[in-house]
């Protein structure tokens, strides 16, 4: 059973994992060094527990404690109960779910244990938290088997990709690739067809392109790249098929985790596309 422990201080060295949440920098390294990630929210917390990752410690406002006592009783984690005005200060930020964890991180997924999948999302370096957070989300809710990121792309288990993914992130496999030159390769070696997503004259219409993928079901890594310059030359050059999703009204573009969500839709194994779909 958790230890509760009120804290009146915002400089308790005990809450060190929750110092500064907003300041990216410092918390790549922090949670590196501790081997640790925060999870906000009740429900965020439940959805991370339940995959199987441990618990270092919580931090609660009095009113999420009964929500949480289920998992809180049967943890061995210190649960350190602050108001929310103290919690504010201590993070940089309102947690207006009130609740926080510190939880250890486990060894990740290569990209051997994804190529078995059929469908992947694989991101090149797409740095932003939120729109890998809701790539993943995406792919998770769309059926899609897993997300490879390359090496430079965001942490998934940061506390802003956690919270846009509502947990998916605990759920959908992903791995990070060793090699951003040659992994491509690996994936093509696979049986995978690589596809990409860009804004190029030559590229096939998303609809025309998942037309033929039901007539001849394959597997397929989709990928995403960057919000403004897109997808590397080089891994382009890699690519066995470019695609586009066709726009109106003057818009070039959708968001990245937009895009990959009317992608993954499309190319889903178990979607069917309308023919009335511009082609």
């Amino acid at each position: 059973m958790a230890e509760f422990i009120e804290i009146a201080d915002v400089h308790d060295p005990r809450l060190a994992d929750y110092v500064h949440l907003r300041d990216v920098n410092l918390r790549r390294s922090l949670e590196a060094e501790r081997g640790m990630f925060i999870a906000e929210g009740a429900q965020i917390i439940r959805r991370g527990l339940e995959a199987g990752y441990q618990a270092r410690s919580f931090l609660l406002a009095p009113k999420w404690i009964g929500g949480l006592s289920d998992l809180l009783d049967a943890s061995s984690a210190p649960v350190y109960v602050m108001d929310e005005a103290m919690t504010e200060q201590l993070t940089g930020f309102h947690v207006h779910r009130g609740a926080l964890a510190s939880l250890l991180r486990v060894q990740g997924l290569g990209l051997d244990d994804l190529l078995d999948a059929r469908r992947l999302v694989v991101c090149e370096d797409i740095v932003d938290h939120t729109n890998v957070g809701a790539i993943i989300r995406c792919a998770a809710g769309l059926g899609w088997d897993g997300v490879v990121l390359a090496p430079r792309a965001a942490d998934p288990l940061y506390r802003r990709a956690i919270k846009t993914s509502m947990g998916a992130v605990f759920s959908l496999p992903w791995a990070r690739m060793d090699d951003w030159a040659h992994d491509l390769g690996r994936l093509r070696a696979s049986g995978f067809s690589v596809v990409a997503m860009a804004l190029r004259a030559d590229a096939v219409p998303l609809a025309r392109f998942a037309r033929e993928v039901a007539d001849r079901p394959r597997k397929l890594a989709l990928l995403m790249g960057t919000e403004g310059a897109g997808l590397s030359s080089a891994w382009l050059g890699q690519a066995d098929v470019v695609v586009r999703i066709p726009m109106a009204r003057g818009i070039d573009s959708l968001n990245v985790a937009a895009a990959a969500a009317v992608a993954c839709y499309a190319l889903g194994e178990s979607s069917s596309v309308s023919t009335t779909v511009a082609s």
